[in-house]
């Protein structure tokens, strides 16, 4: 192991350092100093900065190292992966639920207090550039990291993602945004073309991304493995400089996934400004210095690839705040109190009720007799499941000696009632028959552990898997019979499902309860205690939809995935489906879902009244959708009103999108008025004529639900034109937005 920029930097005094680099001046904006910086530079300094000198994990376990450069009084970068904590090598850190658990809170507050405690968690831990958020959209949800992201909506993965890095980047660490972009499914990711019109592509893989760099103000991008029709998207000149650089107007640099750069010259001048892999740098390094020296790649260009990067750690504070020195901080333990805590929270808000038959939960009383039944539920399936696999698992290999399992959870908590908590792992159906028949309640823990690297096979806990980054293994128990055979011994079974994404439930209608968990994080066994018991209220909500089978899967044919290999042996994924990804398609297609999107019971009852729209006024093109969210039943507890827009049948348009939410925690009787903006970006969509955001005059739907498929009201307003029964009448403006005002006006 190496010598950080920490002790390297802190041998030169302030005043000397301050006299020798000026852009140490805080008085000047990020964007000066970075400036500065890159005039006194060498070039072989400004190659140091842009590739890895050494192998992945060498440098006290991070996954990439830019070195520091004590001359100029530049700290090194420490890049490392994060999704569920403070991941790859590093040690003594907090294992926290996935990123689609995270999501399911619908909470930006608590996305964001998960991305402050990741960002100290990493500044603690030598780390300065965490690799995170995912924001791919879940198109696919056999996808081995459907996991990883927040699930199928753009506005609501750019929502969860914006609260997220706002709370990294409170710490001096950079958040970076991945995979950039069509990073859709594991097999054949290294080559596959994912072919998508130009429309689909505006309006349902790049807005979460542009939320990130405009509203969050990520530090940096991560580039994908997979090729853009044709052309590899770390060196595809359209996506990286046409719309990321130019449209979006990101000011950070792009980075590489491990091994995603496939050329110097191109890659370079297609807009990649760092090269990240598993090996030391091949082509940004000597190769790049090479390609300047020869006139290929400009001056101006590798100036230009410095100046990004430099801006973002002016602009966070890495100059001023070095991470916490090595080799100390790789030993550190950063697990506080408060971070366990927090975990056992989003694991707690992130649970979402998906069935509570004649109130079988929460289980109430003293003296009761509970049977724990499945692998799932002990310490070997456990330690599968409490996170999803490969690059983004706390630790990246093994596992983490402090998880609560559920067994330990559930009899600890069970004791407090004077239960009788046993535990069967369903290797035997007859035991497991003999439990569930023996208790009151049998709670059936049924797991599918993904992980990077590879696909699910289906949708069936049949199937299920465990996986690595190295591959995968059959699960030797059948877990669908194994939840039917329990339900056939005891008419109050439960079932909790540790898994990545939907799942088939052939045995739904035989049981009495159903809570998907996700991958819940090292509180698992305590955060599931807590809420079978009632401690804590469920309040979470599908981030994706549940289809009742595969044949409703919108990606069904062998072109749409894997992809049809080309004369060159290319596959090409064509994204036919277009616009209709996730409740798009069930709405478009009139097709019943097992659980719509944003769906999610609770222990108490709302009702959502009194919907009125107000227009923004001063001629703008938005109103306020104003509504009364009331608790109608006996216990605290919180709901997510969303608000979903329907556009004219002439746009083209699936039936509904979601535009706004809001999660509102109330006491039983309570009530509260929500108000939620809608702008003009609410009522655009992407025109193929202008290549930009078009609002079309009509008549649109506004509509306020606690589902996508539970709509309790709805209204008409008038965008530019005469509705008979508009609520609201506001005008269509400027028929589309300049490139001067950026693609989201706010």
């Amino acid at each position: 192991m190496t010598v950080v920029a920490g002790a390297a930097l802190a041998s030169v005094s302030s005043p000397a350092r301050a006299a020798s680099c000026p852009w140490l001046n805080t008085s000047k904006s990020p964007a000066e100093r970075a400036r500065e910086v890159v005039r006194a530079m060498t070039l072989d300094d400004k190659i140091a900065m842009v590739h890895q000198p050494d192998p992945i994990w060498t440098h006290y376990g991070v996954a990439g190292y830019i070195p520091p450069n004590p001359r100029l009084c530049i700290p090194d970068l420490m890049l490392n992966d994060a999704g569920q904590g403070v991941g790859d090598q590093e040690i003594n850190t907090t294992a926290y639920p996935s990123a689609i658990a995270q999501a399911s809170s619908w909470d930006r507050s608590l996305q964001r207090a998960f991305g402050r405690a990741l960002g100290f968690e990493a500044w603690h831990k030598g780390v300065n550039v965490q690799l995170a958020p995912d924001i791919n959209i879940a198109r696919f949800p056999m996808n081995g990291r459907n996991s990883e992201a927040f699930g199928e909506d753009p506005y609501f993965t750019g929502q969860t993602a914006v609260a997220e890095i706002q709370g990294i980047q409170e710490n001096p660490v950079i958040a970076t945004v991945k995979h950039y972009a069509l990073n859709n499914h594991e097999v054949n990711r290294m080559t596959v073309s994912s072919d998508v019109d130009e429309r689909t592509l505006r309006e349902i893989y790049t807005p979460a991304f542009e939320a990130s760099v405009r509203h969050g103000h990520a530090g940096s991008v991560m580039c994908s493995y997979n090729r853009i029709h044709s052309i590899y998207a770390c060196e595809n000149r359209a996506m990286l400089t046409g719309i990321l650089k130019k449209r979006l107007r990101f000011d950070g640099f792009v980075m590489s996934d491990w091994g995603g750069t496939h050329s110097t010259i191109k890659a370079a001048k297609a807009g990649l400004d760092m090269e990240m892999g598993v090996a030391p740098g091949r082509y940004f390094g000597s190769a790049l210095k090479s390609a300047v020296q020869s006139g290929a790649v400009p001056v101006s260009r590798l100036n230009d690839m410095v100046l990004r990067i430099l801006r973002p750690m002016f602009r966070l504070g890495i100059f001023e705040h070095p991470h916490a020195p090595e080799p100390q901080a790789y030993s550190a333990n950063v697990e506080t109190p408060d971070h366990i805590a927090l975990a056992r929270r989003v694991s707690e808000e992130g649970t979402v009720l998906l069935k509570n038959r004649g109130g079988v939960l929460p289980i109430q009383g003293t003296g009761k007799r509970i049977a724990v039944i499945g692998d799932a539920g002990g310490p070997h399936g456990t330690a599968l499941s409490y996170n999803t696999g490969g690059s983004a698992h706390i630790p990246e290999a093994g596992t983490k000696a402090d998880v609560v399992n559920p067994f330990q959870g559930i009899q600890q908590r069970g004791t407090a009632d004077t239960d009788v908590v046993t535990y069967t792992d369903g290797s035997s159906m007859a035991d497991a028959a003999a439990a569930a028949t023996a208790a009151d309640v049998a709670v059936v823990f049924a797991n599918d552990a993904e992980s990077e690297g590879n696909d699910r096979p289906d949708l069936h806990l049949s199937n299920a898997q465990n996986c690595t980054l190295v591959g995968c293994s059959k699960l030797p128990q059948n877990q669908d019979q194994l939840i039917e055979t329990v339900a056939q011994a005891n008419p109050n079974t439960v079932v909790v499902l540790d898994t990545g994404g939907p799942m088939l439930m052939p045995w739904l209608a035989k049981v009495k309860g159903v809570l998907q968990a996700w991958f819940p994080g090292q509180e698992d066994g305590n955060a599931i205690a807590a809420l079978l018991f009632g401690d804590v209220n469920p309040s979470g909500k599908l981030p994706q939809t549940f289809p009742k089978s595969m044949a409703d899967l919108p990606v069904k044919t062998k072109s749409q995935y894997p992809g049809v290999n080309d004369k060159n042996g290319i596959p090409h994924a064509v994204y036919s489906e277009k616009l209709r990804v996730g409740y798009r398609w069930y709405d478009a297609m009139r097709i019943r879902p097992l659980f719509p999107f944003g769906f999610g019971l609770s222990y108490t009852t709302f009702a959502i009244r009194h919907l009125s729209l107000k227009p923004a006024g001063h001629n703008a093109t938005g109103a306020t959708v104003r509504f009364d969210v009331a608790n109608t039943g006996h216990r605290a507890g919180a709901e997510v009103p969303q608000v979903y827009v329907g556009f004219p049948a002439s746009t083209g348009e699936p039936p509904k999108q979601l535009k706004a939410y809001a999660r509102v925690f109330l006491a039983p009787g309570k009530s509260r008025s929500v108000a939620l903006g809608l702008n003009r970006r609410s009522f655009a969509h992407w025109s193929l004529a202008a290549h930009g955001w078009r609002v079309s005059p009509g008549c649109y739907r506004v509509m306020v639900g606690s589902s996508s498929r539970a709509i309790a009201r709805q209204a008409v307003i008038a965008v530019g034109a005469h509705c008979a029964n508009a609520r609201a009448h506001i005008p269509a403006g400027r028929a589309r937005v300049s490139h001067q005002q950026g693609e989201d006006r706010r």
